[in-house]
């Protein structure tokens, strides 16, 4: 009897746990027809948002490969003194307040900041604070990427004559690619969300500034509908990375494949 009863409370309180994950992102598809959800899409306050997020994010995204990729590599390859602690420096933004992540970056680059620059309150301004905050999600999934790589085959790549700058490209690279497009969509996925950074540093000037986030701020005061229509987009696309997310982490390289970009390394 004990054993029934415990077996039926842990149900409930899984069915009340799935239920409170569930229905407040299903309430904003009901709460709403979808023909009216999709001709919210429509309006100057929806497409411009549309357009600055997408815009900033593939910025962003290219800077945080461009530079985020080289300092992964260094941190999975390299161990000095200090490494721990520029590791735990990399990962700070993931657990900073957002405001307080743009009160740091104007407090660099604001005209009376560290700096002295113009860059606030420009689309400049959104890419930074969006490089900023997603940048540690890359940058910590591609140095587990990089660790993961099976160091023979590097060494092996470098005693058959190829250099370091090809070892990389040939045969680490194309091992770990699967982490660090992990690492990639959860890093868009952040930058696509990202609201407290953004606001403090960067502004919500529509058309400049205003992020899909920052809309819905701004729409919630004023018509309800065409936030909920920009929440969904925003849960649409959010499920799209999720799966993809998933397809990439159930995805590993075999030993033949291994072998054969050794192959073609060499």
């Amino acid at each position: 009897m004990r054993r029934v009863l415990l077996g039926t409370a842990v149900a409930a309180a899984a069915t009340a746990a799935l239920a409170f994950l569930v229905l407040p992102v299903a309430a904003i598809f009901l709460r709403v027809p979808p023909g009216k959800l999709i001709h919210q899409l429509s309006s100057p306050l929806v497409t411009d948002a549309l357009i600055v997020s997408l815009k900033t994010s593939a910025i962003a995204q290219a800077l945080i490969l461009l530079f985020g990729t080289p300092l992964a590599y260094v941190l999975a390859t390299r161990r000095f003194r200090g490494h721990s602690l520029l590791v735990t420096l990399v990962e700070l933004p993931l657990v900073l307040p957002p405001a307080v992540a743009g009160l740091g970056l104007l407090a660099l680059f604001g005209r009376s900041g560290l700096l002295g620059t113009s860059i606030p309150f420009t689309q400049t301004a959104v890419v930074l604070a969006v490089a900023f905050v997603a940048s540690p999600l890359y940058i910590r999934q591609a140095i587990a990427a990089f660790e993961a790589v099976d160091p023979n085959l590097v060494a092996a790549s470098r005693t058959l004559g190829a250099g370091p700058v090809r070892t990389f490209f040939r045969v680490v690279l194309p091992l770990s690619r699967g982490g660090l497009a992990a690492g990639e969509a959860l890093a868009f996925a952040r930058g696509l969300g990202e609201f407290g950074a953004t606001i403090m540093f960067a502004g919500s000037l529509q058309g400049v500034t205003q992020t899909l986030p920052l809309a819905v701020y701004q729409a919630f005061a004023i018509n309800l509908d065409t936030a909920l229509a920009i929440g969904a987009l925003l849960v649409v696309v959010s499920a799209v990375l999720l799966v993809v997310l998933k397809l990439v982490l159930s995805w590993q390289p075999s030993r033949r494949t291994s072998s054969f970009l050794f192959a073609r390394s060499t």
